[in-house]
C-alpha cells in the first residue's frame, strides 16, 4: 500500500457529493484567496530574504516569533495547490507556485541551509533551539511541498535543495560523536522523511526519520542529559525560564520528549504534535513490516488512550488552551467556561493522519470510524462554505468571550492550507487497494461518497465506483468493472454506529471481519453491481459518564449537530440553561444549499424543553440532581444543524454542542 498522498490521484469524483463540493468550493476560492494572504502578510516573499517590519514585532506567545513558521505556511500551500492542479489547471496558481520554488531555490545557503528567520534574522542561532523553534518542523513541511512538486510536474526543482538540505539535516543530528542528539520540539519532519524515503530509497532518510523518533525523551541523549536541557544552558537559559506555554520548567511531556515513546503510558501534551509523531511511528512500523514489538504496543496503547479518555464527541482532541493539547483522562469540557476545550482543525488532521496509517497496519473499522468522525465533524468545521473563513479552536460551546465564529486568517496560520491540502488529496483516504500480483486484487473501502477509483492492472485499468448522498443519504451504489480476469475481493466498512445494514444482492455470508463486510471473488464476479443501505437514523449521543458531562448530542450518521442562536432565536445564555429529554421524538427536514454551500438534512427535536432558572451559574461537574430544577420558561422545538455547517449564516455566535440531560 501506499500514501494518500500519491494514489489519490487513482480515485476521481465524477458526481457531485458533499466532499467533490468541498473540492470545488477550494479550488475556485480558497487556494487564490490563500495565496492573495500570503502576498499580503509578506510570506511570499519571504524567501527572498530581505527585512520585513513584522519580524520586529513582539511574540504573541514568547518565544517563538510570529514569522517562525512563515516556511511552511508557502510550503502547504504549494502542496495543496500541487494536488489540485493534478485536477485542474490554472495559470495564476502555476505561476505563483513557479515564482515561489525559484525563490526557495535562490535562499538556500550554500552548505545546503535553507529556514527565513534563521538566514534574514537570526543567522548565528540556527539549531540552537530545536525545543521551542521549529526549524525541523518546516524542513517537514518543505520536504512534503517538495514531493507533491516533484510528483505534479515531473521535475526535481523543489525537490533538489531540499534533497541538499536533508543531508546537511543528516551529517548534524544522529548518534555520532561530533553530531547533535537533537529532535525537533514539534514533530513533522518524521513522517515527511519517511515519505522521501519511499521516493529515494535512500537509506540516510530512513536512518535520520528512526533517529529521530528512537531518540526522542531520551534523558542522557547529549552529555549525559536530556538535549533539551543542554541547548537551554548552552544559549543561556536561566533555570527557572520556560515558555508561557509551559506550566513549569521543563514540561518535556508538551513535546512528547519526557520519556521515549516506546515507554509512555498516556498520551500527553500538544495534541498536534503528538498525533504527527504517532503517524510517523505507525509509517515506520510499516516500512519495518511491523517487527517492532514495543513500538507497536506503544502506539495502540496511545491511541487507545486517546479515542477512550481524551477525545470529544467531534472527534476532536486537546482540552487544554496553555499547552494547545490533552489534559488528564476524562478531561473534557465543552467550552472555556467550563475549564476549557480547544480541539485545534490541525489536530483533527493529525488523527485523520493517525488513523490512516493504522489502517494499513490493521484493517479494523475502528480507525476507519475515527477517520470519518473527524473529518466530518472536528476538520471540515474549520473552514466555512465560502472557503474564505476558518478556525484553529473548535470548542463544543460557545461562551461570550470565545463566540462561534470563523476568522480571515491566523498569526499562525497552520490550520487552513493544513485543511487545503488534506482536501487536495482526500481522494488517498476512501479506500486502499492491494495489487501485488497480475491477477488478483483487494480493495478496502474505508469511506464513502461518490468516487471513482481506477486501477491499472497489467493492460487493463480496473475501476471501483460508488455513488452516494453521503453523509445526507445512507444508500451507497456500487459499479464494479473491467475485472473478469482478476480474482478481486473489495471489504466495506460498516459503521460501528450503524444499527441496521444490509447488501443487494443478498450475501450468503453477512459475517463482518473486524468492522468490514467481505465481497469475495465468486460473489462479485455474477454482481458487479450492488449496493450498500445502511439507515441514517438520528440519534442520541453523550461523553463517557466520568467526564462529568451530564449532556447528551444529537447524532447521524457520522454526523454531530448542534444548536445556532440563528435557529433558536430565544437564546441568550448560549443554551446553557436548556434542559433535554432523550426520550424526544426528532424529525428530519431536507435543506437546500442556502449559505450552507450545501444542501443538508436539518434536526428538530420535537419537545417543549425547559430552562432552568437555577439561580446559579451552572458550572461543571455540578450533578442535575444538586440543582434546584425549577423552570423559568420553555422554548419550543429545538432546531439542529450539523457541526460542520456551523457559522456560515450569521447570528450572535451562540452555539452549543451537549445540552444538558433531563432527569
Amino acid at each position: 500500500m501506499a500514501y494518500p498522498q500519491n494514489v489519490f490521484s487513482n480515485t476521481t469524483f465524477p458526481s457531485p457529493s458533499f466532499i467533490s463540493r468541498r473540492r470545488e468550493v477550494v479550488y475556485a476560492n480558497t487556494l487564490l484567496y490563500q495565496l492573495n494572504v500570503l502576498k499580503t502578510t509578506g510570506r511570499y516573499d519571504a524567501f527572498k530574504l530581505q527585512w520585513h517590519p513584522s519580524y520586529n514585532d513582539k511574540p504573541d506567545v514568547p518565544p517563538v516569533p510570529n514569522h517562525l513558521f512563515w516556511d511552511s505556511d508557502v510550503a502547504k500551500w504549494i502542496e495543496g495547490a500541487c494536488y489540485f492542479l493534478q485536477w485542474k489547471k490554472n495559470d495564476e496558481i502555476e505561476a505563483a507556485i513557479k515564482e515561489l520554488v525559484e525563490m526557495i531555490r535562490a535562499a538556500q545557503q550554500p552548505d545546503g541551509y535553507l529556514n527565513i528567520h534563521f538566514t534574514a534574522v537570526e543567522p548565528d542561532k540556527r539549531f540552537s533551539n530545536l525545543r521551542d523553534l521549529h526549524e525541523l518542523y518546516n524542513a517537514g513541511h518543505l520536504i512534503e511541498g517538495a514531493l507533491a512538486h516533484s510528483d505534479h510536474y515531473h521535475n526535481d526543482l523543489f525537490l533538489e535543495p531540499i534533497l541538499k538540505y536533508v543531508d546537511l539535516l543528516s551529517q548534524t543530528f544522529g548518534p555520532g560523536p561530533d553530531q547533535k542528539h537533537g529532535y525537533p520540539g514539534h514533530p513533522e519532519i518524521e513522517l515527511a522523511l519517511l515519505r522521501l524515503y519511499e521516493k529515494t530509497g535512500n537509506p540516510k532518510h530512513l536512518a535520520l526519520a528512526t533517529y529521530f523518533i528512537e531518540e526522542r525523551g531520551n534523558p542522557k541523549g547529549q552529555e549525559g542529559r536530556h538535549y533539551y536541557d543542554v541547548e537551554a544552558e548552552a544559549r543561556g537559559e536561566r533555570e527557572n525560564e520556560r515558555p508561557i506555554y509551559m506550566p513549569k520548567p521543563r514540561s518535556y511531556w508538551y513535546q512528547q520528549a519526557h520519556e521515549p515513546i516506546i515507554n509512555q503510558q498516556t498520551i500527553e501534551g500538544h495534541s498536534v504534535r503528538a498525533m504527527y509523531l504517532l503517524t510517523a511511528c505507525a509509517d515506520l512500523l510499516r516500512i519495518e513490516d511491523n517487527k517492532n514489538e514495543k513500538l507497536r504496543t506503544a502506539v495502540e496503547r496511545l491511541w487507545s488512550n486517546m479515542v477512550d479518555k481524551k477525545m470529544y464527541l467531534t472527534g476532536g482532541i486537546g482540552a487544554q488552551k496553555q499547552w494547545e493539547g490533552f489534559g488528564i483522562d476524562y478531561f473534557l469540557p465543552s467550552g472555556t467556561d467550563e475549564g476549557g476545550c480547544y480541539a485545534e482543525t490541525c489536530a483533527g488532521i493529525g488523527v485523520m493522519m493517525l488513523a490512516e496509517r493504522m489502517l494499513q497496519l490493521d484493517l479494523n473499522g475502528k480507525y476507519a470510524d475515527i477517520m470519518e468522525l473527524c473529518f466530518y465533524n472536528a476538520v471540515m468545521t474549520g473552514m466555512s462554505a465560502s472557503g474564505k473563513q476558518f478556525t484553529y479552536v473548535n470548542q463544543l460551546s460557545s461562551t461570550d468571550t470565545d463566540l462561534s465564529k470563523r476568522a480571515e486568517w491566523f498569526t499562525c496560520a497552520c490550520c487552513p492550507p493544513n485543511v487545503t491540502r488534506l482536501l487536495g488529496y482526500i481522494g488517498g483516504y476512501l479506500w486502499t487497494f492491494l495489487n501485488d500480483k497480475a491477477d488478483s486484487l483487494q480493495i478496502n473501502v474505508h469511506l464513502y461518497s461518490s468516487a471513482q477509483l481506477s486501477i491499472p492492472i497489467g493492460d487493463k485499468v480496473v475501476e471501483l465506483e460508488q455513488k452516494s448522498n453521503w453523509p445526507w443519504e445512507g444508500r451507497i451504489e456500487f459499479q464494479f468493472r473491467n475485472a473478469s480476469e482478476v480474482a478481486s475481493t473489495i471489504k466495506l466498512r460498516i459503521p460501528s454506529w450503524a444499527e441496521d445494514w444490509q447488501i443487494v444482492p443478498s450475501l450468503p455470508d453477512r459475517k463482518l471481519e473486524r468492522g468490514y463486510l467481505t465481497l469475495p471473488p465468486e460473489w462479485l464476479k455474477s454482481s458487479p453491481s450492488f449496493v450498500l443501505e445502511m439507515p441514517l437514523k438520528p440519534r442520541f449521543v453523550s461523553p463517557h459518564p466520568y467526564t462529568n458531562q451530564d449532556v447528551i448530542a444529537l447524532a447521524r450518521g457520522p454526523l454531530i449537530y448542534c444548536l445556532e442562536d440563528v435557529d433558536n432565536s430565544w437564546v441568550t445564555d448560549h443554551f446553557k440553561s436548556l434542559v433535554l429529554d432523550p426520550e424526544s421524538p426528532i424529525g428530519e427536514t431536507k435543506v437546500s444549499a442556502d449559505e450552507m454551500g450545501e444542501p443538508y438534512v436539518a434536526l428538530t427535536v420535537e419537545t417543549k424543553a425547559p430552562v432552568l432558572d437555577v439561580g446559579m451559574e451552572l458550572i461543571p461537574h455540578v450533578a442535575l440532581e444538586a440543582i434546584k430544577q425549577e423552570a423559568s420558561g420553555v422554548v419550543g422545538n429545538l432546531h439542529f444543524i450539523p457541526y460542520a455547517l456551523r457559522d456560515n449564516r450569521g447570528g450572535k455566535g451562540h452555539m452549543r454542542v451537549g445540552i444538558r440531560r433531563k432527569r
